[in-house]
């Protein structure tokens, strides 16, 4: 009898355990939890710790309460311009209301079936209002601020809050950048070549005055020159007729003895000249007196 009383305390134990283990759960600091009473949600848990709840009954659904990141596939957008533009973007979002969340989405993977879609829709909307500059350079973070909005708006129904909306990359499709490097090509070359030639130009220009200034500095050297030498001929024919009037004889002597040096060369010079010539005269004569008139000096 007390073996049968002990057997029912310990079953009546193991049924309380299973019970309370069934009736008790815990939420933890990142996440949030929707109870489901037979397919019908009947409460929401946002505080982390331990709670309760009819075993065999509710059902504990976890809801992420981190942010939480949405990955787009890239997409073509057309911009105001008409420029075609690949968009790589994505979003970070929260659950706000896991109930209706739950009602609308299910889960994670659902909400961000839907989320792309909208977001696809929101860029288009907002990007096709503005310019490829507009949306590269000038008024990007203006663009994604507005782009956030009205995702934000939308998702709200799926009890979600949009944090934050980014454009990754933002570049041309493939056809159309190798056309845009190629046109960039050929303006560079057309500038490399319109510099080049100025540089020629210029080269020319700067050749050309040196060529003209060595012409100018030559003739006037020339020039210079002349007139140097002239004024030392001159010079050298006044010390000349001055010597000259000074010791006629004697200058007459030293003309003849260059004349000698320079007509009576060691190679076998041979002369045809009558002997009483002029030429000899200091042969026969070396006191010889000259017969000519001393010129006079020049002014």
């Amino acid at each position: 009898m007390r073996r049968n009383s002990a057997g029912i305390i310990l079953a009546i134990v193991v049924i309380a355990l299973i019970v309370a283990y069934g009736s008790l759960f815990t939420v933890y600091q990142t996440r949030q939890a929707l109870v489901v009473r037979l397919g019908e949600p009947v409460r929401v848990i946002t505080d982390p710790g331990l709670h309760m709840k009819l075993p065999f009954i509710d059902t504990v659904i976890d809801i992420d309460n981190r942010i939480l990141d949405l990955e787009n596939a890239a997409q073509e957008v057309f911009a105001s311009d008409q420029r075609r533009l690949m968009i790589d973007a994505f979003a970070r979002y929260r659950i706000r209301d896991p109930l209706r969340f739950y009602q609308t989405v299910s889960n994670v993977e659902g909400a961000n079936l839907r989320l792309s879609s909208l977001l696809n829709a929101a860029l288009r909307r907002v990007l096709g209002e503005a310019t490829l500059i507009h949306v590269v350079r000038d008024e990007r973070a203006a663009l994604m601020a507005r782009v956030r909005e009205q995702l934000d708006k939308e998702a709200q129904g799926f009890g979600i809050e949009v944090v934050d909306v980014r454009i990754r990359r933002a570049d041309l499709p493939e056809q159309n950048s190798q056309a845009v490097y190629q046109r960039m090509q050929t303006e560079r070359q057309r500038q490399a070549a319109e510099i080049r030639g100025q540089g020629s130009q210029k080269a020319q220009e700067i050749r050309a005055k040196a060529d003209r200034d060595v012409t100018v500095l030559t003739a006037e050297a020339t020039a210079k020159a002349e007139q140097t030498r002239g004024e030392g001929d001159a010079e050298r024919n006044r010390i000349f007729a001055e010597a000259y009037s000074k010791d006629p004889d004697f200058f007459a002597f030293y003309r003849s003895m260059q004349a000698y040096e320079a007509g009576l060369r060691p190679n076998d010079t041979r002369l045809v000249l009558r002997p009483d010539t002029d030429f000899f005269r200091y042969f026969s004569d070396p006191s010889a007196k000259a017969p000519w008139a001393v010129p006079a000096a020049p002014k």
